[in-house]
Formats: C-alpha cells, sequence, structure tokens
C-alpha cells in the first residue's frame, strides 16, 4: 500500500470533523472545537500536531479579498513551454513573479496553468510582457480575466 493511502487510513470522523470545523473558522480556538465535538482540548491538540505531523494540515492562511485592496483584476493564463524540459527553470522564474498566486503544471493544451492577480489592466500588461513572457522557455501565453468569482471553498470532507 503506498504512503499516502496509509496516511490516509489514519483520520477518523474526529479528525475530518476537527477539519471541517477549522476549514469554516481557521480561527476558533481548540477549546471551542472540543465543546462542539464533545472532547477535551488535549484531544483536539494531539490530533492536530498529529494531522500536522502528517502532512494533512500544511500551516494556515488569511484570506485577502484582492479587490478590497486594490487589485481588481484576476486573470488565468495558460503557459505554453517551449519544450517540457524547461517547466523546473520555468516555475523558478516564475516564482519572482509576486503577482502569481497560483501554479499548476497540467495537461491539456497548455503546460502551465497559473492564476494572477493585479491592480489594474496597465499592470497585467507590464506583468505579462516584463514578468511571465519574459522568462526563457516560455513560447506564448494565453490569458483569460475573471469577470466574478462565483465559488471559492474547501474541499468537502466526506465520511
Amino acid at each position: 500500500m503506498s504512503e499516502k493511502k496509509t496516511q490516509n487510513l489514519e483520520i477518523d470522523n474526529l479528525d475530518k470533523d476537527i477539519l471541517s470545523l477549522l476549514m469554516t473558522d481557521a480561527t476558533m480556538p481548540y477549546t471551542e472545537i472540543a465543546k462542539k465535538l464533545i472532547v477535551s482540548g488535549g484531544t483536539v491538540h494531539v490530533r492536530m500536531k498529529k494531522m500536522q505531523e502528517l502532512g494533512i494540515i500544511q500551516g494556515s492562511q488569511l484570506n485577502i479579498n484582492a479587490q478590497k485592496i486594490g487589485y481588481d483584476i484576476c486573470a488565468f493564463l495558460g503557459i505554453f513551454l517551449q519544450k517540457g524540459s524547461q517547466y523546473n527553470d520555468a516555475v523558478e522564474r516564475l516564482k519572482q513573479v509576486k503577482e502569481i498566486v497560483e501554479l499548476h503544471y497540467c495537461t491539456g493544451a497548455y503546460s502551465m496553468f497559473a492564476k494572477i492577480v493585479c491592480r489594474d489592466t496597465n499592470h497585467l500588461r507590464k506583468v505579462l510582457n516584463d514578468g511571465i513572457q519574459a522568462v526563457p522557455g516560455i513560447q506564448r501565453t494565453e490569458t483569460f480575466i475573471s469577470l466574478e468569482e462565483s465559488i471559492r471553498r474547501q474541499i468537502q470532507l466526506s465520511y
């Protein structure tokens, strides 16, 4: 059995309940989680530590509404590489482009797919021309501007 499958078997319904509560509100104190699940705070703490060690929980994030701080453009970018062997070098260069908030190696028409946030269309053009398209190995890009984010959620845990 693979390591990932073994690790997945090590979480139970209590672990999933803890994760579900934290995915709803990551700031919820362990004591409140314990009360809701009718267990001790120590149990929640031990379970959280176990899930961190297994790599199920990888830190925590603060979700910011980019538009509220002046980043009005969200765009998705299909990136075509000249050769697949240039992927690792391209990723290292793209890590320097701070407007890229997600980057995926994918199947299909594109070599990579990125999500970027920019202040406006002029900022987007500058990021594309001076940042992304200037990376050696990137043959061309295709840009899709998001007009509205309709759904954003964590994976729903099943039992």
